[in-house]
């Protein structure tokens, strides 16, 4: 049982890293209904705009796992700081960007400190709540997370549309600000197992992401035969396989290979891959139908996005309390089935579709998304023993990331080759082509979740299967 003193920390730790949390995933989505304003106001190829969002979207994506990484070698705490301050002046950097080139550079800062955040306020929370109560926990964490989500375009919109598009990267100053000398104050510091710095292991991390996340992003501009596409993709692969070779024989390895021997580390993270492909793929297109084929502004657009974006913030933390009750395979099995029946429903819209036709699978896509979000972070730290939970959060949010990124460019790449932003008509065309594909990867998904091992026995047999976590 949690002393007296356990649970306060265990409050502030949960608001800290929510809010945190909350900060970057806003940020991740208020900038697409942003991009026509900005390119009025500084100028610039639309090129040059796309990589306002890429930039944020790589630098993100390439360090979460040299995040997680740092934060156990140096202090969760320290480096939870660190990145809250580099993402807050960041913030106010690209708020004066007097620049495109600006703009973009400073978003790039920006997802360097929210690799550093983002893995670990998973970390820091689950080391301050006990296991018997982490589910609840987990579940309130998400749901934060996703009204981040479920905010980002309507925000964005509201701003841009009532103020400026400067403000949309003013508010994260005075909350960044705000929550520095509590995080200061309330967080208790820790490290990870090894002190010691696994350097080729960071190299060939970095360097493989890099690769593979530059390649899928300029795929989007360039087409997939690019010879700059496939090089970037097959050397992020070779430097990837090269990381695995290396971290099987390791002295002191950032990811333990070993981790992936456990059959609901493996599948929540297969899960997970399914989840952001399919559905972060599908809502990049749905934000921009309402827009291109229905014509309307970008805060309605934001609006009708709420069936979807809003459900994890009200589902979540239930999902979160039932994953500690029944287990996360069978929420994350019916949320994954939920999301690909969600797309394949959406799958047969027109430009004239009305909304109230819209909001039952909408709703159905997000409640998905909900019952999918604790309980797949549940069973990660489920699967590895607490003084790993760095290790297990930085791959997951990598891989998580990774499938974002790969679902926007596949789905994208699929709605050019069979429409345009040319005609209302167009646009649908594209839309509905490429649906059924998240659909499919989503149902995928609910398949890999019906591999993970059921709640007792999964809490009875990972520190087991983890406890040698280095080669002999």
């Amino acid at each position: 049982m949690p002393t007296q003193a356990a649970r306060p920390r265990a409050g502030w730790t949960l608001a800290i890293v929510s809010i945190a949390l909350f900060m970057t995933s806003l940020d991740n989505l208020v900038v697409g209904v942003a991009l026509p304003t900005i390119r009025v106001d500084l100028g610039g190829s639309i090129e040059a705009l796309e990589w306002t969002v890429n930039a944020y979207t790589l630098s993100f994506a390439v360090l979460l796992i040299s995040g997680a990484a740092l934060g156990d070698r140096f202090g969760r705490k320290r480096l939870f700081l660190g990145g809250l301050s580099l993402f807050t002046l960041a913030s106010a950097a690209a708020a004066l960007a007097p620049s495109i080139e600006a703009l973009v550079a400073a978003r790039a800062i920006q997802g360097a400190g929210a690799a550093i955040v983002a893995p670990l306020t998973l970390t820091l929370l689950s080391e301050a709540v006990p296991a018997q109560r982490r589910g609840a926990a987990l579940g309130i964490w998400a749901g934060v997370s996703g009204l981040g989500v479920a905010l980002g375009p309507v925000v964005g919109g509201a701003v841009v549309e009532g103020i400026s598009w400067h403000w949309i990267f003013w508010l994260n100053v005075p909350v960044g600000l705000a929550l520095l000398p509590l995080a200061a104050s309330r967080l208790t510091e820790s490290r990870g197992p090894s002190a010691a710095m696994d350097l080729r292991g960071l190299a060939l991390a970095g360097g493989g992401l890099f690769g593979l996340v530059f390649g899928i992003v300029r795929s989007q501009e360039l087409g997939w035969t690019s010879s700059t596409v496939l090089v970037s993709i097959v050397a992020g692969v070779i430097l990837l396989a090269s990381f695995v070779v290396w971290e099987l024989r390791a002295p002191a390895p950032m990811l333990p290979m070993s981790f992936f021997r456990s059959r609901g580390f493996t599948a929540a993270n297969g899960v997970s891959l399914a989840m952001f492909f399919g559905s972060f793929g599908a809502i990049f297109l749905l934000s921009q139908y309402f827009q291109t084929a229905q014509g309307l502004s970008p805060f309605q657009a934001g609006l009708r996005t709420l069936p979807w974006t809003a459900a994890p913030m009200i589902v979540a933390p239930l999902a979160g309390i039932l994953s500690d009750r029944v287990g996360s395979r069978p929420l994350m099995a019916l949320g994954m089935f939920l999301q690909a029946g969600a797309l394949a429903w959406l799958s047969g819209i027109s430009p004239d579709s009305a909304f109230t036709s819209m909001i039952v699978p909408l709703a159905m896509g997000g409640t998905g998304m909900a019952l999918v979000f604790a309980p797949s972070a549940n069973a990660v730290l489920s699967s590895v023993r607490p003084d790993q939970a760095g290790q297990a959060s930085g791959a997951t949010n990598a891989i998580r990331e990774v499938g974002g990124v790969l679902g926007v460019a596949v789905l994208a790449t699929v709605f050019s080759a069979h429409g345009s932003y040319a005609t209302p008509q167009a646009f649908t065309d594209g839309l509905t082509a490429a649906l059924p594909i998240g659909a499919a990867v989503l149902a995928a998904g609910g398949l890999a979740a019906l591999a993970i091992p059921g709640l007792v026995r999964m809490h009875a047999a990972a520190p087991a299967a983890l406890a040698d976590t280095r080669p002999a």
